[in-house]
């Protein structure tokens, strides 16, 4: 098993990995972006494994994985070149800062799985569909772009709905618990490690889709 350090030096070496603290990384991360491709991003993508399925689904599309982890990072970022997948990246940075990395009005779609849903009353500004980072996604996401939250907390998903309905948002997808609506979808079946965990417990798999602009 790879230590933390070694998984870092190796990331440095990782042609699909962007990292904020890289010299050149805005300047490289355009290139990316001339490509007349749709480009969705999964924020908090952990180890990256909803963003390399998605790519996998869809290779006429760009994946970016956003997360602040290397070490996370690295094992999704080690798969999508040893299975040889030129439609994967991965963004090493803080997603409040995300705007200083992705161009404006660049993305198509943007994935929040299993983000941590912060419980507490002070943390709300922590939550990622919290107004502070809708805003932030307005400015990258197309006309028309959309938010796809999954997730097994029911206070974190109920937030968000209210987030939705008193922004006045557009909802095209609203599932309380898509294994059993019989509303599972190509792109909402895939489960990662700790979908699998809270599926074990038992809980309910929540998802949202809306359209932010």
């Amino acid at each position: 098993m790879r230590s933390k350090k070694k998984k870092f030096q190796e990331l440095k070496t990782f042609n699909n990995v962007f990292e904020w603290d890289t010299k050149g990384v805005k300047k490289d991360l355009k290139k990316l972006f001339k490509q007349r491709k749709e480009i969705i991003l999964e924020l908090g993508c952990g180890k990256g494994e909803y963003t390399v399925q998605l790519a996998k689904r869809y290779p006429e599309k760009i994946f970016i994985g956003v997360d602040i982890q290397g070490e996370r990072i690295w094992k999704g970022a080690k798969q999508a070149i040893e299975e040889n997948l030129p439609n994967v990246y991965f963004l090493r940075v803080q997603i409040e800062n995300i705007q200083e990395y992705i161009p404006k009005k660049s993305i198509t779609e943007i994935w929040l799985t299993f983000p941590d849903p912060f419980p507490k009353d002070r943390q709300v500004k922590k939550r990622l569909t919290s107004p502070r980072f809708l805003d932030i996604y307005k400015k990258i996401l197309k006309k028309g772009g959309v938010i796809n939250l999954k997730t097994d907390s029911q206070g974190l998903y109920e937030y968000t709905l209210r987030q939705v309905v008193e922004g006045g948002l557009k909802i095209e997808k609203d599932c309380r618990d898509i294994y059993s609506e019989g509303n599972i979808e190509n792109v909402t079946d895939i489960q990662t490690t700790f979908e699998k965990k809270h599926l074990e417990k038992g809980k309910k798999i929540k998802y949202l889709r809306f359209v932010l602009r």
